[in-house]
């Protein structure tokens, strides 16, 4: 049975050059979608991803991954929203392509989260004048 996880990535300088992603595709079958990344030669990187396949294989690779010393970020987020910061004003709620961010109940009106439909596009980020979303990286 397939099954989806995100994951969160940083790769320390060392481990850069290495074809990490490569091998999650053809040793463990894997099928990659980038949401996030940046990596470049001259810091640490990170990179975003939601990972397909069989639970077993997801295991194998973050096995793989943890073996070539790059950090997994196992609350699988790299977006984070500090809720004593939203003042709910809706700001972010036209600029979440995925409805991620949405009003649950119309009474209330009050912003809700749904971190299973976040891509990590960060649009929230850069539109909440209270600083309410950030990212971890």
């Amino acid at each position: 049975m397939m099954e989806s996880k995100k994951i969160c990535l940083f790769f320390p300088k060392s481990e850069k050059e290495k074809p990490i992603i490569y091998h999650l595709v053809k040793d463990y079958d894997l099928v990659i979608n980038i949401f996030r990344a940046k990596i470049t030669a001259e810091e640490e990187g990170y990179l975003v991803i939601d990972v397909k396949g069989t639970k077993e294989n997801i295991a194998k690779a973050m096995e793989y991954m943890r073996k070539s010393n790059v950090v997994l970020n196992e609350t699988n987020r790299g977006l984070q929203r500090d809720k004593d910061k939203c003042v709910h004003c809706g700001n972010c709620l036209s600029h979440c392509p995925t409805k991620a961010l949405h009003i649950a109940n119309q009474k209330t009106r009050k912003i809700e989260f749904d971190e299973s439909l976040c891509i990590e596009c960060l649009a929230c980020v850069r539109n909440c004048p209270f600083g309410a979303c950030s990212s971890i990286f």
